[in-house]
């Protein structure tokens, strides 16, 4: 690599793994280095974060972002995926059913720019490969990571990441916020939400990193503890 991580701001999670907080929203992007590959997961909120994110990732890897993984259909995950061009795309069943359009209007009542919102949503690229259980993928050197399907919860449409390594490393999207309360928009499913977090805490397991859509890096404690939390706000049987 040219660059270390934290040069270029990134949290180094494990040996070629990491991820950023990006500014405004505070939403999470990852990085997954392969052997001439990269994994981005999410895009950001704008084709601008998007090319940040590509071209940073470049750096850190000395390759081309050739995935990329979006964790659920809201603005500030995937208005950026439109600077990735030549991606293989990955997503939940159903992510790519969700109108362009909708994402525009909920990124300019948000505070995005009109301008920027729209650019966004006309570029928007949608996944080609639509995850309905689970999908291992192979970045070559040995680094397998997998795509599971775990929802519906945050959305109808929530995809995690599980990278293997010491620590093992999980990108929950927003199935889990550790910088504010977890936010049930109208499309969230407050029924299935606890066990989509039961089914995200049987993949990691009880000492993986669990990397949160928003906010820090938590444990299986916390990722418990919001499970519960939403059990009782949203009336749901364990």
């Amino acid at each position: 690599m040219t660059v270390t991580w934290e040069e270029l701001g990134w949290e180094r999670l494990a040996t070629g793994v990491g991820r950023v907080r990006l500014p405004g929203w505070d939403c999470t992007a990852g990085l997954v280095v392969g052997a001439g590959t990269a994994l981005m997961i999410d895009a950001g909120s704008s084709l601008a974060e998007g090319v940040r994110l590509r071209t940073e990732a470049e750096e850190l890897t000395g390759c081309r972002v050739t995935h990329l993984a979006l964790t659920h259909p809201h603005f500030d995950h995937v208005f950026g995926a439109g600077a990735f061009a030549g991606a293989e795309v990955f997503g939940a069943v159903g992510v790519d059913t969700v109108p362009a359009g909708e994402l525009r209007e909920d990124a300019v009542r948000n505070g995005l720019g009109e301008t920027a919102a729209t650019e966004a949503a006309d570029t928007l690229v949608r996944p080609r490969h639509l995850v309905s259980g689970e999908w291992t993928l192979d970045l070559g050197g040995g680094r397998q990571v997998l795509l599971a399907n775990v929802g519906p919860g945050h959305t109808a449409h929530d995809l995690v990441v599980l990278v293997p390594g010491d620590p093992e490393t999980v990108f929950c999207g927003d199935l889990v916020e550790e910088s504010g309360e977890p936010q049930a928009g109208p499309d969230a499913v407050p029924s299935r939400w606890p066990a989509a977090l039961d089914r995200l805490l049987g993949l990691g397991g009880e000492d993986a990193l669990y990397v949160p859509g928003h906010g820090a890096v938590v444990d299986a404690a916390f990722v418990r503890a919001q499970r519960d939390a939403l059990r009782a706000r949203f009336g749901v049987s364990p």
